[in-house]
């Protein structure tokens, strides 16, 4: 399990020094997105493994939306059992849904910054995947 965690900490800071070379001029407005849909079952169980461990810090069990900012859309839907959907905004203008078809899926959606978009949709059982965007 440890080194699951690992794992999936090192692929989080891979992300962060990747963004952290993206220049735009300040007038531009864009975004950065991240889709991680893991290739095979331990890093899928890795992935699922930090979803859970997200959810329990925040006191999210099957579901929840956090946000932080003004302006922002979210939603989620989950049709089956065991499912673990998680949408998290910070910043203004964000609008972001997850819905779940199934059994036994997660998936986490992690918006920062302005003005970003992004909407999954799971349909199956034991599915997992994260989104991360970064507007400005």
């Amino acid at each position: 399990m440890t080194k699951l965690i690992k794992t999936a900490a090192a692929s989080l800071v891979a992300l962060t020094i990747a963004t952290a070379g993206l220049t735009v001029p300040a007038s531009a407005g864009g975004s950065v997105s991240f889709h991680i849909a893991p290739g095979n079952a331990r890093d899928a169980q890795a992935l699922r493994a930090g979803l859970q461990m997200y959810s329990l810090y925040n006191g999210i069990k099957n579901g929840g939306i956090k946000q932080r900012g003004s302006g922002n859309v979210a939603g989620l839907l989950q049709n089956g059992g065991g499912n673990l959907g998680i949408v998290h905004q910070e910043g203004n203008g964000h609008n972001g849904t997850v819905r779940q078809n199934g059994n036994r899926n997660a998936y986490g959606l992690f918006q920062f910054g302005r003005n970003t978009s992004g909407h999954a949709v799971q349909n199956g059982s034991g599915r997992t995947g994260a989104t991360i965007q970064f507007g400005w």
